[in-house]
C-alpha cells in the first residue's frame, strides 16, 4: 500500500512539473482558479459563521 501512494504521488510530481514546463500560462490559470475556488469557500464559512452567531 505505502508503495502505491509513492507511485501515486512520483506521478502527480512528474505531471504537475510537465505541465509547468510545457505550459506555464495554463498552469498558472489553473492554480489561480485553484485559489479563487479556496477564497469562495472560505468567505461562504464565514459568511455562515457571521449569520449563525447573528
Amino acid at each position: 500500500m505505502v508503495q502505491t501512494k509513492k507511485i501515486a504521488l512520483y506521478l502527480v510530481v512528474v505531471f504537475v512539473l510537465y505541465t509547468i514546463i510545457t505550459s506555464p500560462a495554463k498552469a498558472a490559470d489553473m492554480v489561480q482558479v485553484g485559489f479563487e475556488g479556496i477564497s469562495s469557500a472560505a468567505q461562504g464559512v464565514g459568511q455562515f459563521m457571521t449569520e449563525l452567531v447573528n
